[in-house]
């Protein structure tokens, strides 16, 4: 089974994401299978490309392949920890959950490789 990723799609400058950062990291270490990636949407724009991240913090959840969620997450913990458990208990789609988001995906594993 591929490695999932979870990776967090923020911008220095957002206050909440500066804040959720905490969050994100210490559910790292609680799914420590699993790759957490933090990615500053401005500092690294090549990779998002054309994604308008409207809310902060935005979530890209992937199975290792293929893109399973992605999209604004309210802020505790528990909310993305339920995703995640929720998402991995589902059979993988026959296609990813946005096409934009496994192209960002693709970009980041190739970056982060």
């Amino acid at each position: 089974m591929s490695q999932w990723w979870v990776v967090c799609l923020c911008a220095e400058w957002c206050g909440t994401c500066r804040e959720y950062r905490a969050v994100f990291h210490a559910l790292a270490r609680q799914y420590p299978r699993l790759r957490f990636e933090w990615l500053d949407i401005e500092d690294e724009s090549d990779i998002v490309d054309e994604l308008d991240v409207q809310t902060f913090p935005t979530l890209l959840i992937a199975d290792g392949a293929q893109v399973r969620f992605l999209g604004p997450l309210t802020p505790p913990a528990e909310v993305l920890a339920r995703l995640i458990e929720r998402l991995q208990a589902q059979p993988a789609p026959e296609a990813p959950a946005d096409a934009l988001g496994q192209q960002i995906f693709e970009r980041l594993r190739q970056a982060r490789a």
